[in-house]
């Protein structure tokens, strides 16, 4: 019998966190954050530092993932649950087509959980499932976590008995062994999925991390190493409003409030902590890729869905167009096998996003990408080019907070809420941190003005009635859901 052909396509490993803030890594100048691994897959790699969330909260911002589409054309503009997924076209479902062994591994917030969106096979922790649970479903029939931990905790075993909110800036130790915190679980299951891969093709593996996303619980070792640190304050703009919300504390889910200087301090240091424990579990993942000889063929890219506002301009969670809520770390790695393709150790200012992220990995595969895709592959950039490019990020999100739309090059950031039209204007180059509000400076009126009317060109058309082109219309009415192609809405 001849002897099969060994497969030498590139293995594709896409790792993501869950509220990620993209200044967190080490590599970026963080005072604080600790994240040796993904620092030397930045060095080694390619590192976008504008990688922006269009929308920046957890569904809409993986469908953009998933689908390569804006968010006008995937159809989540914000924030709602319990939407049906009806994408025919998928990363992962283009990689299977191709020959690919596909697994997601972790968070994948598709609806219903189970759907495989192309997939092979998915072993799901996507955190708290809230319509799931609110329909009386048994959560260990959506949650792959839940057996898993019963069957080594014991029957009793509860994930969030600690008592913190899934959207809580409260903080406190994980209360359980930190082999069993949900983190781990996902290095442990992907390891699982190289044990039993079908080895006669390549793999594309989604490990989809929920932390840092609250509840901030990191294991015993790493709130140790962040509790006694110095934790600087977070950046509070001149605009921002700076009145406490009243005696005692905020509310625990608040997205809004001036918190007590104590708990603020614990909630950025268990943030930190949930980091750099994803950070040494993805090396416990490198490694074993290096055992079972595999890290020389496979490339990486790393993401957040969205970052964290985590008390800057006393804000917290996400969905604002702010810097902590909108930008994202993204890596892109290849080994020195396959490291020809890559100008390794360049940083990227370019404005990219998330849906950039499906065409990249199609084009490192040698995977023909689809032409509904309408984001752009990163490669070229990668490779040491200066391609023809997008001129800005255009970014919005309703529901959590008062509707919002966004559009940023990078270099400065225009900002138009689109219930009373209120605007913001800041410039990234010389204010990084978004202190100060120029929409009010004469000296910027003709900045403002520039944004204003590109703002009116995207919007133009969209069913909301935003803009005709060339003015903006405030006031009007917004769904976090489009009718858009692949979106159902739930009956109401």
């Amino acid at each position: 019998m001849p002897a099969r052909k060994v497969e030498r396509r590139p293995n594709i490993l896409f790792i993501t966190t869950d509220q990620m803030r993209g200044d967190c890594l080490g590599v970026e100048g963080h005072p604080v954050v600790e994240t040796p691994n993904l620092d030397t897959l930045a060095k080694e790699g390619v590192r976008f530092a504008r990688a922006y969330s269009a929308v920046a909260s957890c569904i809409a911002a993986r469908a953009a993932i998933l689908t390569g589409l804006s968010q006008e054309s995937h159809g989540r503009v914000g924030y709602e649950d319990g939407v049906a997924w009806n994408y025919p076209v998928t990363l992962p479902g283009e990689l299977a087509r191709a020959g690919y062994h596909t697994q997601g591994v972790g968070k994948m917030h598709f609806h219903p959980p189970r759907s495989l969106m192309g997939f092979h096979n998915v072993v799901l922790h996507d955190g708290y499932l809230h319509v799931e649970r609110k329909s009386g479903i048994r959560i260990e029939t959506v949650d792959d976590y839940v057996p898993w931990l019963r069957q080594r905790a014991g029957a009793d075993a509860i994930y969030d008995s600690h008592g913190l909110d899934c959207n809580s800036w409260m903080a406190r130790p994980w209360h359980l062994a930190e082999e069993l915190h949900p983190t781990n679980w996902v290095v442990t299951q992907s390891i699982d999925f190289l044990n039993r891969r079908d080895t006669t093709k390549p793999f594309f593996l989604w490990m989809s991390f929920v932390r840092p996303h609250s509840p901030l619980d990191p294991p015993q070792a790493y709130w140790d190493m962040y509790s006694g640190r110095d934790i600087p304050p977070p950046p509070v703009g001149d605009w921002a409003v700076q009145k406490p919300s009243g005696p005692g504390s905020i509310n625990p889910i608040a997205t809004a409030g001036v918190l007590d200087e104590r708990a603020l301090r614990r909630t950025r240091a268990a943030y930190y902590a949930l980091i750099t424990h994803i950070d040494h579990q993805i090396g416990r993942f490198l490694q074993s890729l290096g055992e079972y000889g595999l890290l020389d063929n496979t490339f990486i890219v790393f993401a957040s869905d969205h970052g964290d506002l985590l008390g800057d301009h006393n804000l917290f969670r996400k969905s604002l167009p702010y810097e902590g809520s909108t930008r994202v770390p993204l890596i892109i790695y290849a080994p020195p096998a396959l490291r020809a393709r890559l100008a390794a150790g360049t940083v990227v200012d370019a404005p990219v996003e998330l849906r950039d992220i499906m065409p990249t990995i199609l084009d490192a595969a040698g995977v023909v990408i689809p032409k509904t895709v309408e984001g752009k592959s990163l490669m070229p950039f990668a490779r040491g080019k200066r391609p023809r490019w997008r001129e800005y990020v255009h970014g919005e999100h309703v529901r959590l907070v008062e509707p919002v739309q966004y559009l940023t090059d990078g270099r400065e950031k225009y900002v138009w809420f689109s219930d009373n039209g209120r605007e913001q204007l800041f410039d990234l180059t010389n204010d990084p941190a978004e202190l100060h509000d120029l929409s009010g400076d004469a000296s910027a009126a003709g900045r403002l003005s520039f944004w204003r009317a590109r703002l009116a060109r995207e919007l133009a058309g969209r069913e909301e009635g935003f803009s005709d082109g060339k003015r903006l219309f405030s006031g009007r009415r917004v769904a976090a859901t489009l009718t858009a192609k692949g979106v159902r809405r739930r009956p109401r």
